[in-house]
């Protein structure tokens, strides 16, 4: 159960070597012992990741996870639960990619949907079910301000944040009167190994700020939060820019 000041017991990240997921994970393991699954493919960075939390004083074990397997992932989600109530669970995977061959190569096109937003909602169905049925929980939902207005630059990744974004707000939603508790974070651009080599974009961050961020807007029980905070303004103002004006801006 979660505590009084909102720190969980338990923690399943789904992308178990995301960067922003596992600085939210090492966020709350800093405060009380935590014990957490990590759900990604077998690999190196997997081991590290559970490696580098369990320095930590964590109790970490990880499950094989393929979001592009889509039969598999109730029993993903089953066996997370299988060692009890799950407090937190983080949905952080996904792909950017090359976005001009996104929309010009099929395959690199249907992956980038499949996994940015079939499978986060074929998790989040499949994680609703559990949740519900403990009673209590909270989900944070790793979106992006990508898909608030969706750009010519990253417009395949974008749509796919906006459906992302969509599907778990309404999750939120739907499952408010389960006691369970849906927050929504849309980051910006972030200093990680997916962006690596690409010009920074303004108000870059870290995952560490972005957990920060994610972390106290699930224990104030937000249902949305911008990281950094300004990037609410700035989308805001972007929302109401006439289409004819808005294809014409350096974005």
């Amino acid at each position: 159960m979660i505590d009084a000041v909102g720190n969980p017991q338990s923690l399943l990240l789904l992308g178990g070597t995301s960067e922003i997921g596992l600085a939210i994970a090492s966020a709350y393991a800093s405060r009380r012992p935590l014990r957490v699954i990590l759900a990604g493919r077998p690999s190196s960075r997997l081991d590290a990741a559970a490696a580098s939390l369990k320095e930590q004083g964590a109790t970490v074990s990880t499950l094989p996870f393929d979001a592009l397997d889509f039969a598999s992932h109730q029993e993903v989600v089953d066996k997370a639960f299988a060692d009890g109530d799950v407090d937190v669970t983080v949905v952080a995977f996904g792909l950017l990619g090359d976005q001009e061959q996104a929309w010009q190569d099929h395959a690199t096109g249907v992956e980038l949907a499949q996994v940015n937003y079939t499978a986060p909602v074929s998790v989040g169905i499949a994680l609703a079910a559990r949740l519900r049925e403990q009673g209590h929980g909270k989900v944070i939902a790793l979106s992006s301000v990508a898909g608030e207005r969706v750009r010519r630059s990253n417009f395949v990744y974008g749509s796919t944040k906006a459906g992302f974004d969509g599907f778990y707000l309404g999750l939120g939603e739907a499952l408010a009167s389960s006691g369970v508790q849906v927050t929504v974070v849309r980051p910006g651009f972030v200093h990680t190994k997916m962006t690596a080599g690409m010009k920074a974009a303004p108000l870059a961050t870290t995952p560490e700020k972005v957990a920060s961020i994610a972390v106290a807007a699930s224990a104030a029980g937000k249902d949305l939060v911008w990281a950094p905070s300004q990037w609410r303004l700035v989308m805001s103002a972007l929302r109401h820019v006439p289409r004819p004006i808005f294809k014409k801006l350096p974005i």
